[in-house]
């Protein structure tokens, strides 16, 4: 998984600055008309970005449950005893970065971006540990992996439930009925992907129009699929995941235009948040909760790792990027506001991934030695 998100990282890095390029260029307007022109029928369509972000979306995100629901089932978030640090470590680093947030905006009128900054990318995270090769021990790797994993379920929890404005109970309970339908085919052991994914596509829909945002659908789904699947499916999905569908979210997502008053667009409120969650809350968060819970006995540090290695994995979770880009785009309707809310998600993933890369490069502990 490291590997892969090694090279996700520098694919999500060129799409980017391919998309502020250009979003800068003489070709601005004709960029900006692309991703908001209407495809569809004319009983229903979707701009380009929304497609992107409700449909390609949904798909990441169905890769997202079927890896939650492996590591719930029968990998590191089986044993309670093994699953605990991470989870109060992922508890931790949402928790704290949203205090930074809010703190800071409390007088802004924009808090609706608190969970802007709670966000992890777990390709970028791990992509930066695979970078330090065997700088970093394998048991750190499955730590930020669980941590990174519990986050995505949380994201998932804080959309459904903060991200919804308007709820259409109607089209929410048909949306209920497919997924009992779909349940109910996992118990009978029903084993064909096709009858999981035509109603999948259906749940996708009602969810849609329901009010909930439609990516839920994507993980809803994935915890419907038999077990004796998953493994194929990941295999199958993590390159069109990974080497598509996410670079084809940062070209649509990352087209900002960058501010006459440049740097200073950072020290707005909303921006000063979202740099300093990732940057301060995350690492924060993530240590401090994490150092409580071994000192208390209620968890232990994994194998040859560190209190510095563990800080360093605290500030790469701090790369939010794409996660927290796709959250801003829920929070923020104001183009300006969200131009900023996006740069400061960049600069402050950028600054929280380059404090971890310090700290494992800098450690002059060799993992041989900590043996000890």
């Amino acid at each position: 998984m490291a590997q892969r998100g090694q090279l996700t990282g520098v694919l999500l890095i060129l799409a980017t600055i391919v998309s502020i390029l250009v979003s800068n260029s003489a070709l601005q307007q004709d960029y900006f008309h692309f991703w908001h022109q209407e495809l569809g029928t004319v009983a229903f369509s979707l701009s380009v970005h929304h497609w992107i972000n409700d449909g390609l979306m949904a798909i990441f995100f169905f890769m997202v449950g079927l890896e939650i629901r492996r590591e719930v089932v029968q990998g590191e978030l089986a044993d309670i005893r093994k699953s605990l640090l991470p989870v109060l470590a992922a508890i931790g680093g949402m928790a704290v970065p949203a205090i930074f947030y809010v703190f800071i905006n409390m007088q802004s009128g924009y808090l609706s971006g608190w969970a802007i900054p709670t966000a992890t990318d777990i390709a970028f995270s791990l992509g930066v540990l695979a970078i330090m090769g065997d700088r970093v021990p394998f048991a750190l790797k499955i730590f930020l992996t669980a941590l990174a994993i519990i986050d995505d379920l949380g994201a998932v929890l804080v959309i459904a439930i903060f991200y919804t404005n308007e709820i259409h109970m109607d089209q929410l309970l048909f949306a209920m009925l497919v997924f009992a339908m779909l349940l109910a085919l996992n118990r009978l052991k029903v084993s064909p992907l096709i009858f999981y994914f035509l109603p999948g596509i259906v749940l996708w829909w009602f969810i849609l129009q329901s009010g909930v945002h439609a990516t839920v659908a994507g993980v809803l789904l994935a915890f419907c699929i038999p077990m004796a699947k998953l493994e194929m499916l990941e295999h199958a999905l993590q390159k069109p995941v990974n080497y598509l569908v996410m670079p084809i979210f940062a070209l649509a997502n990352t087209a900002i235009i960058l501010p006459a008053s440049g740097v200073l667009v950072l020290m707005q409120p909303v921006s000063l948040g979202i740099f300093a969650g990732l940057m301060l809350g995350k690492p924060i968060g993530i240590f401090m909760v994490s150092w409580l819970a071994v000192k208390r006995g209620w968890a232990q540090l994994p194998s040859l790792v560190s209190w510095r290695k563990l800080l360093a994995a605290g500030f790469t979770a701090g790369i939010g990027f794409t996660m927290s880009i796709f959250i801003a785009n829920l929070s923020f309707e104001t183009a300006e506001v969200l131009d900023g809310a996006k740069l400061a998600v960049l600069v402050g993933s950028l600054a929280a991934g380059l404090v971890g890369v310090i700290l494992l490069a800098t450690d002059k502990n060799k993992i041989a030695e900590e043996q000890d």
